[in-house]
């Protein structure tokens, strides 16, 4: 038996399945599709397998061609009614999970607390440069001298 014979002979030793890439040259024979779940005819040697970069294609026999191309089509047949439930709510959902997502992203922003980096929170200390003791505040002299100054601006107005 010839090398290039091997692959179309599943009983062959030497035979193994063979997996080539969207747009590889194939030899003739039925290849699966592991993405897209078809079976592609290949009439003649050297015709490039469809598909997009990445697909992935497994040769088969004809046997199993024959057996998988109708079991295939059941599968879909079976699951075309729940396929188009899916669709349908899906693009009735799609809308209202996105007006939700928004909104809580709006709430979550006005309900964020003020986090400035390098702040340093729930460390048990009081601020130590806004600190105000009770009963200590400025000393009324700079008070007095302060609101002299702001009367005085007041009277240059008028």
């Amino acid at each position: 038996m010839k090398r290039d014979e091997f692959h179309s002979n599943p009983r062959h030793p030497e035979a193994k399945m063979t997996k080539l890439s969207a747009g590889s040259v194939a030899k003739a024979g039925y290849y699966f599709s592991l993405k897209s779940w078809e079976v592609h005819p290949v009439p003649a040697d050297g015709e490039r397998l469809p598909g997009e970069a990445g697909q992935q294609w497994i040769a088969v026999p004809t046997i199993a061609a024959l057996v998988l191309t109708p079991i295939l089509g059941l599968t879909f047949l079976m699951f075309l009614p729940f396929i188009g439930f899916y669709l349908t709510l899906e693009a009735a959902v799609r809308p209202v999970l996105r007006f939700f997502r928004h909104e809580a992203g709006e709430l979550a922003a006005t309900m964020s607390p003020g986090w400035q980096p390098g702040e340093a929170h729930l460390t048990g200390k009081r601020e130590e440069e806004n600190e105000v003791v009770e009963g200590q505040g400025p000393p009324a002299g700079e008070l007095e001298k302060l609101a002299a100054e702001i009367e005085a601006k007041r009277q240059e107005k008028k």
